[in-house]
């Protein structure tokens, strides 16, 4: 016997699918988190990685280089 109100069978199923789906969300995120924290505390230690990433996110360059940015034509999506 199915009754239709909020324990419903149909709801309750629905809830679980959303459950798991937030669970692999938060997952996700503490991995994210968990590099995010690696990398600042590598950024706060250590120069070169410092430079580095100045280099690779802010393409920030030393006074008399010049920048080329190569993309690759397999990566950008058509």
């Amino acid at each position: 016997m199915c009754f239709f109100d909020q324990r419903d069978l149909f709801n309750t199923i629905e809830q679980k699918s959303k459950l798991n789906e937030l669970m692999n969300k938060k997952h996700y995120y503490e991995q994210e988190i968990a590099i995010a924290q690696k990398e600042l505390t590598d950024l706060q230690n250590n120069s070169t990685a410092l430079e580095k990433f100045a280099r690779e996110k802010y393409l920030m360059k030393k006074n008399g280089e010049d920048i080329y940015i190569i993309e690759d034509s397999n990566l950008i999506k058509k």
